[in-house]
């Protein structure tokens, strides 16, 4: 049964609401502890039990996090690492060019720099190199050092590995795994196939310090210490949410601390880029997503590799400043590029069909940096996993975004062994490819027919899942700060989204050419300010501004917005129905 009665929202969804089961648990909630409505509703939908509501308010660390030694080559992992530092080897680090593997990088080399070892930081380049180890550099690397830490990467890497001859290699990684392993001394990956698939959900900065939380202890059990590791957990966080790693489990506990962590600007680097970036208020996911992710990956996207890890691992804050104003100016550059290539692959993919299983594109000269981005934009619009490509010569290179229960990466991996792709990988969410002109239409063919038996395409127009019915009264900064209490948000646990009905529109005014300013209210007296970003690139932007009186049912997301010292509730609109009288 549809919410409020909204089986055809203005932009084209049906409103679902809490089922039974969830009401009674969040009733179950209240009754036990006290706790708001809204909040328990939440706390509800999260699966959490009365008698579990106040640890999940407030977890801890410590009780969330896994045992390193459950993953395996984890001891063999760090054994080899805690050697290579107490021998004063020389260690190379070498790292994927993305804000994951940037930040897994500069945990590494933090670590050893308090150990007082330099370690030396590898980023291949996008354009000239590609993702993963290449056999030149890994042979290079490998005459000048003792042991090599490939990180977010390495996993699928069996000739580049094999090429580091004299040198250890240990991967530290979290991209789908096959059926053999490289021949390196320990590949530690919650995705290898021989994994229980317990913590598949970590990222690989996550898998880095799980190493790091066994060197210590290690470290601890030889009469030694080790450097300090919860100041570490900003860089953690920063991954797992710019990762896109659902945060549930240790994942959430991790950026939770790593949040907090951030707050305290004590990282050179993130303050530098905190400070570009314009970042108001404490740090959310909200800015590790949107502000900071992006800028650190600007620098591998369209710009020189390794510059996104050097800026998290400085700790000269002058070095830091003239760093993040230049990712801060190529992000910039990024967005010029990403816009023009957006626009042609949409157009692409609408004169191929937007309600196949797979939405694709492919485009002469289109930057390798933007692909990803350009697939992701086109996943949201259609709901549908998507892969984009760029052309040049013989072989095209692309990324692709899938949509929850749609394991991506596992499907292009599969039509790589098939011969369909030169090279392929990744994990459920999100994957890359090489793939040759001539192999481009039957690879993708075929790639649409494996997500279509895991049921890509399958649904109609998706439905807006709502976590309950608020009056604006009820929306205040206070109830807010306890909701956020039941979060972090992100990948896997969505920011709870409440619907308003029948609302008055007191206020409507564009911003910009597509976006609309509100004030609501239900004729009671109390008021809520609104922002619906993009409503006129739809219908609820003109049917809203030119509302003539009419009423509406309301869905969005609430949202603490801080001006000038002060602070209100705003509602981050993405919905709006009729509301017949």
């Amino acid at each position: 049964m549809s919410f409020l009665g909204v089986e055809m929202s203005l932009g084209g969804r049906r409103w679902v609401g809490p089922g039974t089961e969830i009401t009674r648990q969040a009733e179950a909630i209240v009754q036990a502890t006290g706790l708001p409505d809204a909040l328990a509703l939440v706390l509800a939908r999260r699966g959490v039990d009365a008698p579990e509501a106040a640890a999940f308010l407030e977890p801890q660390l410590r009780d969330l996090l896994p045992d390193p030694r459950s993953l395996r080559d984890m001891e063999k992992a760090a054994a080899r690492f805690v050697a290579a530092v107490g021998k004063r080897e020389r260690i190379a680090v070498f790292a994927d060019y993305d804000v994951d593997g940037g930040s897994s990088a500069a945990l590494l080399v933090l670590w050893l720099r308090q150990m007082g070892l330099a370690a030396t930081l590898y980023v291949p380049d996008r354009i000239d190199e590609g993702y993963g180890p290449n056999e030149p550099a890994m042979a290079a690397l490998a005459r000048d050092h003792d042991l090599i830490l490939c990180v977010d990467c390495g996993t699928l890497s069996h000739g580049p590995i094999a090429a580091a001859r004299g040198a250890d290699v240990v991967v530290l990684d979290h991209h789908l795994g096959a059926e053999t392993l490289p021949p390196a001394l320990a590949v530690v990956n919650p995705n290898r196939q021989d994994e229980s698939g317990d913590l598949a959900h970590l990222c690989a900065a996550a898998v880095v310090f799980l190493m790091l939380v066994e060197a210590n202890r290690q470290l601890r059990d030889s009469g030694r210490e080790g450097p300090d590791l919860i100041g570490l957990l900003d860089l953690v966080a920063l991954a797992t949410v710019a990762d896109v790693a659902p945060l549930v489990g240790v994942n959430r506990a991790l950026v939770r601390q790593g949040l907090r962590v951030m707050a305290r600007r004590e990282r050179p680097g993130l303050v530098a880029l905190a400070d570009v970036a314009r970042m108001d208020g404490p740090p959310s996911t909200y800015h590790l997503g949107f502000l900071l992710g992006p800028r650190v990956n600007a620098g591998g996207r369209i710009g020189q590799a390794d510059l996104g890890a050097r800026l998290l691992a400085c700790d000269n804050p002058v070095e830091a400043k003239a760093m993040a104003a230049r990712l801060d100016s190529l992000n910039t550059e990024r967005r010029d590029i990403e816009a023009a290539v957006r626009a042609e692959a949409m157009a692409q993919a609408e004169a191929r069909g937007l309600d196949a299983p797979l939405v694709w594109a492919a485009g002469e000269g289109w930057h390798p940096g933007v692909v990803g981005i350009v697939a992701a934009r086109l996943k949201e619009a259609t709901g549908r996993p998507a892969v984009v490509i760029g052309l040049d010569g013989n072989e095209g290179k692309g990324s692709g975004r899938s949509v929850a229960g749609v394991d991506l990466g596992a499907a292009i991996q599969r039509i790589a062994a098939e011969g369909l792709l030169i090279k392929g990988g990744g994990h459920k969410m999100a994957a890359g490819l090489t793939v040759a002109r001539d192999r481009l239409e039957p690879a993708m063919t075929r790639l649409a027919e494996l997500l279509a038996r895991q049921g890509a395409g399958a649904a109609g127009p998706s439905d807006l899942r709502l976590d309950g019915l608020l009056m604006p009264g009820a929306a205040t900064v206070e109830l807010l700060e306890q909701i956020e209490a039941a979060g972090p948000f992100g990948a896997g646990a969505p920011a709870p989204r409440f619907a308003f009905a029948d609302m008055a529109i007191h206020f409507a005014k564009r911003i910009g050419e597509i976006h609309l300013k509100l004030t609501i209210g239900d004729g009671l007296g109390a008021r809520l300010e609104a922002i619906m970003f993009g409503a006129f690139d739809g219908p609820l932007g003109p049917a809203l501004e030119g509302h003539g009186g009419a009423r509406f049912h309301l869905a969005g997301r609430l949202e603490i917005n801080r001006w000038g010292g002060r602070q209100s509730v705003q509602l981050r609109l993405e919905d709006a129905a009729a509301a017949n009288r």
